[in-house]
């Protein structure tokens, strides 16, 4: 997926703006287990994904829970570091080879005060990214574990195929052990 698709997927906007954030971004790959970004670090740039897999996860007191995983089309970067210039939640983690493009922040902020077109592209991103958060909340907070799996295998399956269970068990919050309990009793 080029950038151009990922940026009109979020919101439409004329070519000319399209181009100004185009021109600012850089095309980079990564290999697969890579650390895009460090929990406790401040990174200054926006990735959009075109290839490959990622996920984002914390760790407590040793363990990793993984929150979010996003596949191709996807924005990712740190909400803190983008929008309170704070370090980190997460760690974020390439999962599979990741073809990416990268903005640096700044550049990208100076294009919201530059043209609106680019502004109302930054306002529904956020938007979006609120409404998934949400739904995502409410999903983890009043669902069960079968459910959640069960919306995985419907809306998602490709996702099965492509992450380890224990990433796949972590990110629906549960344990591996009780996600094979799930997966025998279909």
């Amino acid at each position: 997926m080029h950038l151009s698709n990922i940026i009109t997927s979020i919101y439409n906007i004329p070519n000319a703006s399209l181009d100004k954030i185009v021109q600012l971004s850089e095309e980079i790959k990564y290999p697969k287990k890579y650390l895009i970004s460090e929990e406790g670090t401040i990174k200054n740039s926006t990735y959009f994904l075109s290839k490959g897999l990622v996920r984002a996860f914390s760790t407590i007191n040793g363990k990793e829970t993984t929150f979010w995983i996003g596949t191709e089309g996807h924005v990712i970067c740190s909400m803190r570091n983008y929008v309170e210039n704070k370090p980190s939640y997460e760690s974020i983690e390439t999962l599979e080879n990741c073809l990416l493009y990268k903005i640096n922040n700044l550049s990208l902020e100076k294009l919201f005060l530059e043209d609106i077109h680019i502004a109302n592209w930054g306002r529904k991103f956020i938007e979006k990214e609120i409404i998934k958060t949400e739904n995502q909340l409410i999903f983890q907070l009043f669902h069960s574990g079968r459910e959640r799996y069960q919306y995985l295998l419907k809306n998602h399956p490709e996702l099965l195929q492509r992450v380890p269970l224990g990433i796949i068990a972590s990110y629906l919050g549960m344990s591996q052990v009780s996600l094979s309990r799930i997966r025998a009793n279909k």
